[in-house]
């Protein structure tokens, strides 16, 4: 299916504006070098009106985002987000997912001719062609895949100082640089966001699922959400939603910055949001 990037978005808030194509509305759009603890930090989650962020697959069991919640044109704004980043933040399940064949993606930015500008955007800002990878991982038991070395991106990993030390050596021996920024069973947020800011890292975008999510809200690392709401309901067992863990103590409150009417039909009247921590 080919898909019109330049079909039209309509800002709604903070006040109702013209139109204009939905291509280059991240790309365009003011993101800061700094944020709450050092490098800004943003995540995207794309939901339905009834939360889901993922169903669960009758086949595999396991967690995905089917076409019912995916969009291509949500798609396309999650690889311009990508394309402002100096690192993008994942996962060691991510990347068990990806060698496993259930991931959505090797990880942006994309070769999809439609994504052709993207690229061409970061060589003018002189950023190298992919961001670079950090993987917070307690267990460290996943593999690097060879793809990452061969787009020049350097990969860190961020664990714990209880990690077992043999996957550490193994992780090295692909390439890795191991990092480990704390005690206990979990890697904490905002020592994760220090640890980047120090390696020299402006933006982070995090691309990683609900849980990882929690731990950068929980310790006042995000900056900023940006949120592609599915005015669709989809139903399904299993779900996530954008955040996973215990309660949040105190919430984290938002600023609703933007939003965005997506006109074309095929993204079934989906609304693009920004929101930001005060």
């Amino acid at each position: 299916m080919t898909v019109n990037y330049q079909g039209k978005v309509q800002q709604i808030l903070p006040e109702a504006g013209d139109t204009r194509p939905l291509r280059g509305l991240y790309l365009e759009a003011e993101l800061p070098c700094s944020g709450r603890l050092g490098p800004y930090v943003y995540g995207n989650f794309v939901t339905t009106m009834d939360g889901r962020i993922s169903l669960m697959d009758g086949e595999t069991g396991q967690e995905r985002v089917p076409g019912t919640i995916a969009d291509p044109r949500d798609w396309r704004l999650f690889q311009e987000l990508a394309a402002r980043a100096d690192v993008l933040l994942t996962s060691g399940r991510y990347l068990r997912d990806l060698k496993a064949g259930t991931a959505q993606d090797i990880l942006p930015l994309g070769s999809d001719a439609g994504f052709a500008d993207i690229h061409a955007w970061r060589a003018r800002q002189a950023l190298s062609p992919q961001p670079d990878i950090a993987v917070i991982s307690s267990s460290l038991e996943f593999r690097v895949p060879e793809l990452f070395a061969e787009q020049g991106r350097q990969v860190h990993v961020l664990t714990t100082r209880d990690a077992p030390g043999a996957r550490e050596h193994s992780l090295r021996d692909q390439g890795a640089n191991v990092l480990r920024v704390g005690a206990g069973s979990r890697v904490a947020g905002d020592a994760v966001v220090a640890m980047l800011g120090s390696m020299g890292y402006r933006r982070v975008y995090s691309v990683t699922g609900p849980w990882v999510f929690h731990s950068l809200v929980e310790a006042g690392a995000l900056d900023s959400l940006f949120l592609t709401w599915r005015q669709r309901l989809v139903g399904g067992t299993g779900f996530s939603t954008i955040l996973s863990g215990p309660p949040l103590s105190p919430p984290a409150d938002f600023s609703l910055h933007w939003m965005y009417r997506d006109l074309e039909p095929v993204s079934a009247d989906q609304l693009y949001l920004r929101l930001d921590r005060p």
